[in-house]
């Protein structure tokens, strides 16, 4: 069975979204610009792939051999991997990297580079966190099963009481569960659900894409250094977890800190299915933007420190977010609608931490 719809009351609170609107497609239109990625966001894609594949081809090379060195080049490709899911990836999938669909294609699949699977991810992102963000049973970012409760609508468990403490190991698994079983499972899962991942895509070649992208992405990561690097096979090893360790953490703490957070409401539906407020609205409700100043992070993390904009308007690439942030605030404020921020990264952090605390409790 399908995940049931959720329906939003479209016929409410109209004139903040025609407004808000209005003002960022005039943005565009008045200032000549295109909503998709420039030429800053052509430079940012080269930088962050050189960061993933130059440290691996200094490896696999030999131009270095010394096992220090060997591991901070594997800690330098942890960074470059987060780099290309935040910057590259990210606005691929949401076919906001191009106006040309075959870019958005050809790099959406560098998900599939890193280990993960573009098909199941772009309906877990795209469809079930961003038209359902904190929708208890609907967005699945945040559904971490028994291990954490980040939401006030799953059961607690007398073991959450730590959870802000030992919350931040499980963040960094996060993308070894994506080169594992987590791409397996929900592909079975959308399967039983009947979900559509492609018009001209069956179950059985997803499938084999899958599988096919599974060995060619353990055949050039691991296969190959513990083949060719003078160290043991346990150091590769290690070092390849301490990529995916490092990685993990980044991507996760940067998602989880825009929507689990103090003030975040978590809507439930009324047994028709309906929520309270129209899409909109419900973004503004469940979302949080942080470090609006920081633009070296923000550049780095590919603008998703503007959760808001980003969410309001996922078609847009987001190096524009930035810009387009005050118009979002100002008609916010306007209809006295909430826009949270948090001033710094470092306080959306502890805003984080209190706010697992407080679900364990």
């Amino acid at each position: 069975m399908k995940t049931p719809a959720i329906q939003f009351p479209n016929t409410s609170q109209q004139e903040f979204v025609l407004e808000l609107r209005k003002r960022i497609f005039d943005y565009f239109e008045e200032n000549n610009i295109s909503k998709y990625g420039n030429s800053t966001m052509f430079l940012k894609t080269a930088f962050m792939f050189s960061l993933y594949l130059a440290p691996y081809f200094l490896m696999i090379f030999s131009v270095v051999t010394n096992p220090l060195i060997l591991f901070f080049l594997w800690v330098t490709m942890g960074f470059g991997m987060a780099g290309i899911g935040l910057s590259v990836m990210h606005d691929a999938n949401h076919n906001s990297y191009s106006k040309n669909q075959t870019v958005n294609k050809v790099l959406s699949y560098s998900l599939n580079l890193l280990g993960g699977f573009s098909s199941t991810w772009k309906y877990q992102h795209n469809t079930l966190h961003h038209h359902y963000t904190n929708i208890e049973g609907h967005d699945e970012d945040i559904d971490a099963g028994k291990a954490l409760r980040l939401s006030p609508n799953k059961p607690r468990y007398k073991f959450h009481r730590f959870q802000h403490f030992y919350a931040w190991f499980l963040y960094s698994l996060m993308t070894l569960m994506w080169t594992t079983s987590k791409d397996f499972k929900q592909l079975y899962r959308y399967s039983k659900e009947g979900v559509l991942l492609g018009r001209k895509s069956t179950y059985g070649k997803l499938l084999m894409e899958l599988i096919v992208s599974k060995v060619f992405y353990y055949s050039y990561i691991l296969l190959i250094p513990i083949l060719v690097l003078p160290v043991a096979w346990w150091m590769v090893l290690l070092f390849y977890l301490s990529m995916h360790l490092i990685c993990g953490f980044i991507l996760t703490v940067i998602f989880q800190t825009a929507h689990v957070m103090p003030g975040a409401q978590y809507p439930v539906p009324d047994e028709s299915g309906t929520v309270e407020n129209n899409w909109a609205i419900h973004q503004l409700l469940t979302t949080t933007d942080y470090a609006p100043g920081n633009s070296l992070f923000s550049w780095f993390v590919g603008g998703l420190n503007f959760q808001v904009e980003h969410h309001l308007f996922p078609a847009i690439c987001h190096v524009h977010y930035q810009k387009i942030a005050s118009l979002v605030k100002q008609t916010a404020r306007k209809y006295n609608l909430p826009y949270r921020v948090e001033s710094s990264f470092f306080q959306a952090i502890g805003s984080h931490f209190k706010m697992l605390r407080m679900l364990g409790r």
